[in-house]
C-alpha cells in the first residue's frame, strides 16, 4: 500500500503535529446566572455544578476563572416577579441589579469580556421575548424596548450586547440606538439562528423565564430549517452584527458549518443547558468519562466551524487544561 493514513497517527507527537482542529480556553465563554442580594449560591438542580449567584459570589467565581485563563462571560439575570411588567421597564431602570453588577465586574476585572442578554423575557410578566398583546407577539413595538435595554447595558460596561429575542430588525434598531447614544464601540453578538428547541429546560429553571402562556415558535426558528438560518445571517450582517450565533450547538453543527462557509464574521455557538445536562447525567451514572467526553464534545463544535463556544463546561475545560497542559 502506498497510502497508509495510520502513519500520521503512530505517536502522540505525530498526532499533535497533524491535528487539524484546536480548542483552547480563549475560544470559550462561560455563562453565569445572577440574582439580587448577598450570600446567595443556589445550585440549579437540572444543571448540576451551576449556580444562581449573588454579586459577591459572582465576583469570586469570575476571579477564579480569570486565574485559569478564562476571561469571557455571558451574564443572565434571575428577576423577582415583583419587578416584572408587560413592558420590561426594569430592564433599563437605573437601580437594576444586573446593570449595577456589570459595572462592578468591569471595575474589578477590566480585562474580562462581558456579554449581556437583550430580551424581554427575564423582565416580562408574560415571559416572552417580545411585547404581548391579545396573545400575539408584536415585533415592531418590541424593538424600541430592546434598543433602550441595549443602551442601558452598554452604559453599564458590557462589551457586547446579545439580542436573543429573534425579533425581525432588532440588530439594526440596537445598532442605531447604540451609535446615537455614543456607544459605537459596543459590539452586537446576535442570536442569529436561535431554534425553538427542547433543550432549554435547565436554563429556564435557572431564570424562571418560561412563557406564562403559549410558546416561542412564532419567533424562534423551526428545527427543520437550515436555509432560513442563512437568510437570518445575511440580514444580521446587513444590520450591523459583529458576531453571529447558532443556538443550540450539538444538534445544529450543520448550521454552524453553513454560517461559517458564508460569513467572514466570527461564528459563535451556544452549547445550551439541556445539551450539557445530558452529558452530566451520563457521567454521573458512570456511563461516560467526563474528562474525555467533555473536551470531545466541545471540539466537535470547533470542527464544525465555531470560532467561539458558549458552554457551561468552560470552567471545567479551563481547569482541565491547567491540570494537564
Amino acid at each position: 500500500m502506498l497510502k497508509r493514513p495510520r502513519r500520521n497517527r503512530r505517536t502522540a507527537a505525530i498526532r499533535g503535529l497533524v491535528q487539524e482542529t484546536h480548542l483552547a480556553t480563549n475560544h470559550l465563554v462561560y455563562p453565569l446566572f445572577l440574582v439580587s442580594g448577598t450570600g446567595i449560591k443556589t445550585e440549579i438542580s437540572s444543571l448540576p455544578g451551576n449556580y444562581r449567584l449573588s454579586l459577591d459570589y459572582l465576583l469570586e467565581e469570575i476571579a477564579a476563572c480569570m486565574k485559569l485563563g478564562l476571561k469571557s462571560f455571558i451574564l443572565f439575570p434571575a428577576i423577582d416577579e415583583k419587578y416584572k411588567d408587560k413592558l420590561a421597564t426594569y430592564s433599563y431602570h437605573s437601580d437594576n441589579f444586573y446593570l449595577l453588577a456589570a459595572q462592578a465586574i468591569k471595575q474589578q476585572f477590566p480585562d474580562c469580556c462581558l456579554i449581556s442578554d437583550v430580551a424581554m423575557d427575564p423582565y416580562s410578566s408574560d415571559g416572552h421575548d417580545g411585547l404581548v398583546e391579545n396573545g400575539e407577539i408584536l415585533n415592531d413595538e418590541t424593538l424600541p424596548i430592546l434598543a433602550k435595554m441595549a443602551v442601558a447595558q452598554a452604559a453599564a460596561g458590557f462589551d457586547y450586547v446579545g439580542p436573543s429575542d429573534m425579533m425581525d430588525g432588532r440588530v439594526r434598531a440596537i445598532r442605531m440606538a447604540l451609535d446615537d447614544n455614543g456607544f459605537k464601540n459596543t459590539g452586537i453578538l446576535s442570536y442569529t439562528a436561535k431554534y425553538a428547541s427542547a433543550y432549554y429546560g435547565p436554563f429556564r429553571d435557572a431564570l424562571d423565564s418560561a412563557p406564562k402562556a403559549g410558546d416561542k415558535k412564532s419567533y424562534q426558528m423551526n428545527p427543520a430549517n437550515s436555509k432560513e438560518a442563512l437568510m437570518e445571517a445575511m440580514l444580521d450582517i446587513e444590520e450591523g452584527a459583529d458576531m453571529l450565533m447558532v443556538k443550540p450547538a450539538l444538534n445544529y453543527l450543520d448550521i454552524i458549518h453553513v454560517l461559517k462557509r458564508h460569513s467572514s464574521l466570527p461564528i459563535v455557538c451556544y452549547h445550551v443547558s439541556g445539551e450539557c445536562a445530558m452529558l452530566i447525567a451520563a457521567c454521573q451514572n458512570n456511563w461516560l468519562e467526563y474528562e474525555k467526553a467533555m473536551p470531545e464534545t466541545l471540539l466537535s463544535m470547533r470542527r464544525a466551524g465555531a470560532d467561539i463556544i458558549i458552554s457551561y463546561f468552560a470552567k471545567d475545560f479551563a481547569r482541565l487544561v491547567n491540570t494537564h497542559p
